[in-house]
């Protein structure tokens, strides 16, 4: 199939003006790194305006999970948007909603069964954290205001979803000053195959004693710790954590937003462990990566706590707060996930993963290279070029974006073997041509 491009002039001053007027995520305005651009996407495949095309080995930031231009979620979001793209929810409710919030509440762990929804990750995450603070100030206990959580993780970049990132090595050290102060665990150190010892839980098992009093909850994200370096740990450190938090009257929070639809081998990660948290955020993936939504999940113990507490409402209300064709998105991607056999497409990519990125141990400075479900990751000895990374997988044909000492991939799960072995093969090739 012949895709549309550009020609050289319009690509010209299309990257022209963007260097001057568009900021970028993670990036400068005075030193804008190359960015690429895309005419049309399709399958697993991005075009670009020069008539190239990349294999999305990334998912578009791990939400991209069916591919591009899928003609369910296309017909979905056609057919909602003739009826209205948009309405308020404050007041308001439309079957979207209901029957997103029917299949979410069928799916999560119980007694999950409350759902608040949300505009994006980060939202949801700011939501969890009101949630939960709102909850004890609901039942008398005031002084519990602080959030427990272990080092290594990433929560989003709103100020108290930054505030449980990671202190030191996470991307929002600067804010340190302005940030409320939170309790950091040393991060899991178990590998997710690790034999359990006792250690490994003593750093949490010890703040959580000491602090509990000014706890209002717990958050992690569950058995993968995602842009804070892809580190995957035993579900048994999630165990104890939830024992942990029980006893000390501590509310747990799961960051299931880049973890959440499959990604691990389980449609929720905290199913490995056979947990489940208080309190569950949920996004990426949730829409099949068509737009921006969010859901946080909480129990009737909460809720009831906080509508029947003063001020008898839970304080916070997005404009764009289940936004209909975003929910009708969210229903038709969930349901296709669900109508496909899942489970063997990420036990595919994970053999496949497996056996074509464990060659890459014997390739360099590579610290280390793991696998867990559709997630792949080559861990290098030091810090990724990421100029470089992106410009030599371009040139084969693939698209990633590394971060820090981590080359990974996470490919939509309707990925071929062949594209996939594309997709491995450039991590392969950015190993050897030393992009660091």
């Amino acid at each position: 199939m012949k895709h549309a491009s550009m020609d050289t002039r319009s690509i010209e001053e299309l990257l022209a003006y963007d260097r001057e007027h568009i900021w970028h995520p993670y990036a400068s305005m005075g030193h804008q790194s190359v960015v690429y651009p895309v005419v049309s996407a399709s399958s697993v495949r991005l075009n670009l305006a020069d008539g190239r095309e990349l294999i999305d080995g990334i998912s578009s930031w791990w939400c991209a999970i069916h591919g591009y231009n899928h003609p369910a979620l296309n017909e979905a979001a056609i057919t909602q948007i003739r009826a209205m793209s948009h309405v308020m929810f404050g007041g308001l409710t439309h079957q979207p909603a209901r029957e997103l919030a029917a299949l979410l509440v069928d799916l999560a762990p119980r007694p999950l069964d409350k759902v608040f929804f949300c505009d994006c990750g980060s939202v949801s995450v700011e939501v969890a954290i009101k949630m939960a603070v709102q909850y004890w100030h609901a039942i008398g206990k005031k002084e519990k205001t602080k959030l427990i959580t272990v080092k290594s993780g990433y929560h989003g970049d709103t100020f108290l979803a930054m505030s449980v990132c990671d202190p030191v090595e996470g991307m929002h050290q600067m804010f340190q000053g302005i940030l409320p102060a939170q309790t950091f665990a040393d991060a899991p150190q178990c590998g997710f195959d690790d034999p359990w010892d006792d250690r490994y839980i003593k750093s949490f098992e010890r703040l959580i004693r000491e602090h509990h009093q000014s706890l209002a909850a717990a958050i992690l994200e569950p058995i993968v710790q995602g842009a804070g370096g892809m580190r995957f740990y035993a579900p048994e450190y999630l165990r104890r954590v939830r024992d942990l938090c029980d006893r000390y009257e501590v509310l747990l929070i799961c960051d299931e937003i880049a973890t959440g639809f499959g990604k691990t081998g389980k449609l929720f990660a905290c199913e490995h462990a056979g947990i489940s948290p208080d309190i569950m955020c949920l996004g990426k993936a949730i829409t099949g990566g068509y737009m921006s939504l969010a859901a946080t999940l909480t129990t009737e113990k909460v809720s009831d706590a906080i509508s029947n507490g003063a001020p008898g409402l839970f304080m916070h209300g997005p404009t764009f707060m289940a936004n209909p064709l975003a929910c009708a998105v969210a229903v038709a991607s969930i349901r296709l996930l669900l109508s496909m056999p899942w489970q063997d497409a990420i036990r595919r990519i994970e053999g496949q993963l497996t056996a074509e990125l464990s060659p890459c141990r014997r390739l360099g400075p590579v610290a280390d290279v793991r696998v867990l479900g559709a997630i792949g990751v080559v861990e290098l000895e030091r810090p990724v070029d990421v100029v470089k990374t992106v410009r030599l997988c371009a040139e084969q044909g693939v698209w990633l974006r590394p971060f820090g000492k981590i080359l990974y991939t996470i490919p939509p799960y309707i990925i071929s073997d062949r594209d996939l072995s594309r997709v491995t093969g450039a991590i392969h090739h950015v190993v050897k041509a030393g992009a660091f």
